[in-house]
């Protein structure tokens, strides 16, 4: 069986995104769960980007790193440079991973702008989790 970790800063987009198409992509079994560094809330656009290819994270909450769940991983995803360089040590059977991603909760612009730049990064997580997963499992 394995466990996945996805992090990033606040666990409110992209590790909650990368958990989402973890639990589409992965064979049954596979634990899978994301948490941040600080926890921000989940946020709304994320869910909603997620809705339109038909996953639901509506009742996802936005954890702090669980250091057991942390230390007992197979694989842990950084998704942004801040969880990287503060993702607590780990012994070397967890095999990390880092994705730098851009923050797609930090974009400005017009509501639709903003909408697109969160599409194409739920888009890029999905390729990078799917590639993943089939190249692990």
């Amino acid at each position: 069986m394995m466990q996945l970790y996805f992090l990033c800063t606040g666990n409110s987009c992209r590790s909650q995104i990368a958990e989402g198409f973890a639990k589409k992509y992965a064979p049954s079994g596979w634990i899978i769960k994301s948490a941040g560094v600080e926890q921000h809330g989940l946020n709304k656009i994320a869910v909603s980007v997620m809705s339109e290819n038909g996953i639901d994270i509506s009742s996802n909450t936005s954890d702090l790193i669980d250091n057991d769940y942390l230390q007992s991983s197979d694989y842990v995803i950084t998704l942004c440079g801040d969880a990287k360089d503060k993702c607590p040590m780990t012994p070397s059977s967890v095999k990390k991973v880092h994705w730098p991603l851009n923050d797609p909760a930090q974009a400005n612009g017009t509501n639709e702008e903003i909408l697109n730049i969160f599409r194409s990064t739920r888009d890029d997580i999905d390729a990078l989790v799917y590639n993943f997963i089939n190249k692990i499992k």
